[in-house]
């Protein structure tokens, strides 16, 4: 059987439509494009449904056929959300006061599919984590209510089954996966205290013995927290508004690694300055962390957060890995140029370098073949538009917004976890008629008086690091610790050194002057010695300069007039050590 082909929801200032995914990349003849401007749009878990509202009336279909399923007259809606068995559809508008209701109106709703009969009615001031978080088979609900979690069992939104009470809940993650639940928790310092995260099993939530890991730090505002796919262990990037030391204008961020084992960990980074993003593997045995002051460096850790490989330096500030892990994409979008790097993650090996610029969005189409790129507003107003990419870097399919008109918001449809089968990694440009978008190797600028000469590593504004494999078996270096490496890396420096040393130390019928292995030996007289010794210094720094020369360097009239007084200066130490 076939594998399907997923939809791609286009919602912008002219209407909501879906699109066919890769290869046909056309309307979709099932759905029945609405042309009022959308305020949302959003699928359902296992992409049955589509749900959108235009302002007047929040309408759900079926995907297969484009049938209404649900329809409900709520023009204020801002946000939807599909519980993971489509039983129930959340909707949430602005919280506001009107004099006939002081209190406010209830915002957040609770609808049973299909019915559209109202469950439960809820207030939600803040839009932050404003939907209630389920278990992926519905018996466990979770809401963050003034600082307290509240639990609800089997959709029963009357009464409260559990409840976590602590300082002050800032934050939580509800684990993903089947039975037993998991929920982690972060509690921000205060007078002094510092800020934790724990880690709880449902239904024990009673303080900190009950709790299965705990990790406490410092310098943290604000906190995310990732688990992995088989809700085994949890990432939190915890971060600051402002970087006391100066040294950063993003604030200052650290990672930990917190495993339901009990097992906690600060994430070394092996640069300074901001994180710009962490992704979980789909194998959930590791991750990737983009991070550094630009040009920025990308990891992947293990579980022991131990690196496994380093991809250097490059303008990147995003990494995303394919539904099913086997590609692995680091780009710069936002304030960077665009540039993608697509890896082979088994093989660590790059598979294509395209380029998006002024992409603003980026998503990972579920059959792990495809991806999307959108330049949207209000993040930039001007080229809005999405193109369809194969990951080795050809446009299949591209579409820029009317004139006059702006595109809001592209995303895939979902499908359940194995309706895409990994494929074997392709290193071949796919057939296209748009082409690729690979970019030309490019050089700095070089004025014209430099271009005949041959390039010089020194004319770039940073020294890109080369990517380095830092698995044990293939790397000798990866059980040193930093300064046990940089102690070797010293020693087998000076080892070489004397070794380039050692034919300069044969006597020959020149002097060797810019040998420092050449013992001097001493005439007697003071005044020759001192005359000897420091001829032997202008000579050394005379080589140095040729050497400079050689590499393409270009030297002043001062360091030039020193070159052409070399013969004279070695006749006349020539003629000092006859004396002697």
């Amino acid at each position: 059987m076939a594998p399907p082909i997923p939809l791609l929801a286009v919602r912008g200032s002219d209407g909501t439509s879906l699109l066919c995914g890769p290869p046909q990349c056309g309307q979709d003849s099932s759905f029945q494009r609405d042309s009022r401007p959308s305020r949302c749009v959003t699928f359902s878990r296992d992409g049955t449904l589509f749900g959108w509202c235009n302002g007047q009336r929040v309408s759900v279909v079926k995907c297969a056929d484009g049938s209404v399923a649900s329809s409900l007259d709520l023009p204020k809606t801002a946000l939807l959300e599909f519980s993971p068995l489509n039983n129930i559809l959340v909707t949430w508008q602005p919280y506001t006061k009107t004099q006939d209701s002081p209190q406010g109106e209830a915002n957040l709703q609770l609808w049973e599919l299909p019915s559209g009969r109202l469950i439960k009615a809820l207030y939600q001031k803040k839009v932050d984590s404003w939907c209630p978080s389920w278990s992926e088979d519905e018996k466990i609900c979770v809401r963050s209510v003034n600082n307290e979690l509240h639990f609800f069992e089997n959709n029963d939104f009357n009464s409260i089954a559990n409840k976590l009470h602590m300082q002050k809940v800032s934050d939580f993650a509800l684990s993903p996966g089947a039975q037993p639940n998991k929920v982690a928790i972060y509690v921000p310092g205060s007078k002094g205290a510092p800020s934790f995260v724990r880690l709880y099993q449902y239904p024990a939530l009673g303080g900190v013995s009950a709790a299965l890991a705990n990790k406490s730090f410092f310098k943290a505002d604000r906190a995310s927290m990732q688990w992995n796919r088989k809700a085994s262990a949890v990432l939190v990037t915890a971060s600051t508004e402002v970087d006391k030391t100066g040294a950063s204008y993003y604030g200052e961020q650290t990672l930990h690694y917190l495993g339901v084992n009990g097992e906690t960990a600060l994430v070394q980074l092996a640069k300074n300055g901001p994180i710009y993003d962490v992704a979980w593997s789909p194998n959930s045995t590791e991750f990737c962390v983009v991070y550094g002051f630009m040009p920025a460096k990308a990891t992947v850790f293990n579980l022991k957060c131990d690196p496994v490989f380093d991809f250097g330096t490059g303008p990147r500030n995003a990494a995303y890995y394919s539904p099913q892990g086997h590609i692995l994409v680091l780009a710069g979008f936002g304030n960077l140029r665009g540039q993608m790097e697509v890896w082979d993650v088994k093989k660590y090996k790059q598979v294509s370098k395209p380029q998006a610029p002024d992409a603003t969005f980026f998503s990972w189409c579920p059959d792990g073949e495809h991806i999307v790129t959108a330049t949207c507003s209000p993040r930039l107003r001007v080229s809005n538009g999405y193109k369809i990419w194969h990951y080795t870097g050809s446009v299949l399919h591209k579409q820029d917004a009317a004139a006059g008109s702006e595109l809001w918001q592209v995303c895939w449809q979902s499908f359940p976890e194995g309706s895409f089968p990994e494929r074997p990694i392709k290193y071949q440009a796919a057939p296209s008629e748009l082409g690729t978008t690979q970019a030309a190797p490019t050089q700095a600028y070089r004025p014209p008086a430099l271009r005949h000469l041959p390039a010089t590593p020194s004319s770039k504004l940073h020294e890109d690091e080369p990517p380095q494999d830092l698995r044990a078996g293939l790397s000798g270096e990866k059980s040193l610790s930093k300064s046990a490496l940089k102690n070797q890396r010293k020693r087998e420096a000076k080892k070489a050194a004397k070794q380039d040393a050692k034919p300069d130390a044969e006597p020959t019928s020149v002097p060797a002057p810019v040998s420092n292995s050449q013992s001097e030996a001493s005439s007697g007289d003071p005044e020759m010695d001192k005359r000897i010794k420091n001829l032997k210094k202008k000579l050394k720094a005379i080589e140095e300069l040729k050497e400079q020369q050689v590499s393409g360097k270009v030297l002043q009239k001062n360091q030039l007039d020193k070159i052409q007084k070399e013969e004279q200066l070695l006749k006349e130490l020539q003629e000092l050590q006859i004396e002697q």
